[in-house]
């Protein structure tokens, strides 16, 4: 029986969509490989989780190899050229003092520890900082379940080879020994004759 067809959209539950994720990043870098192998090709995956983290693939040469021939087909700059100017040391300090005073600010806002006003954009700035902390929180989780749900499975295994020594340990007595009923020449070996009392 076939599966049913799968709905383009963004899976509710994070769990799921974790799995979901796993699984289909691991096929999509598998079939990466496998055309390069079969067709001699060479390619370059980078993949971005919803919690930021990193999975890339290079065949051949390294990403770095492939992103700089990628920019020289495209007539784009080199790789090793900042893309963005850096900032001024004021202007960069500035910010990073503004968005502390947001972040320490949020928090008495929440749970109503002073009568702090924030603007539109310190709530939209908190709630971005939120979203990021409950994304860690929920990877953090994630990684934990698997972790315990890999030792349960590991548990088992070594549960199930134990089960199945004792069942072979319990078949070899069994088969050594012979209960078959023993023939003696003495009608009744256990009875006590009534003329010895």
């Amino acid at each position: 029986m076939g599966r049913g067809r799968v709905q383009m959209k963004r899976i509710e539950n994070p769990v799921h969509r974790q799995v979901t994720f796993c699984k289909r990043r691991a096929g999509l870098l598998k079939k990466a490989k496998e055309l390069s192998v079969l067709c001699d090709a060479e390619i370059g995956v980078v993949i971005f989780s919803a919690h930021g983290k990193l999975y890339e693939l290079a065949t051949k040469w390294t990403m770095q190899e492939l992103i700089e021939r990628y920019g020289k087909y495209t007539g784009g700059p080199p790789a090793d050229e900042p893309m963005v100017e850096p900032m001024d040391a004021k202007k960069e300090i500035e910010m990073l003092k503004q968005e502390i005073e947001i972040l320490q600010k949020g928090p008495r806002y929440m749970f109503g520890g002073g009568c702090e006003y924030m603007s539109l954009n310190e709530l939209l700035v908190l709630e971005k900082h939120l979203e990021i902390w409950i994304n860690h929180i929920r990877s953090t989780k994630m990684d934990i379940m698997f972790q315990e749900i890999q030792m349960l499975r590991n548990k088992e295994g070594i549960m199930t080879a134990a089960n199945k020594c004792l069942h072979e340990t319990i078949e070899e007595n069994i088969s050594y020994t012979d209960f078959t009923t023993m023939t003696t020449n003495i009608m009744h070996p256990l009875t006590i004759a009534n003329n010895i009392f």
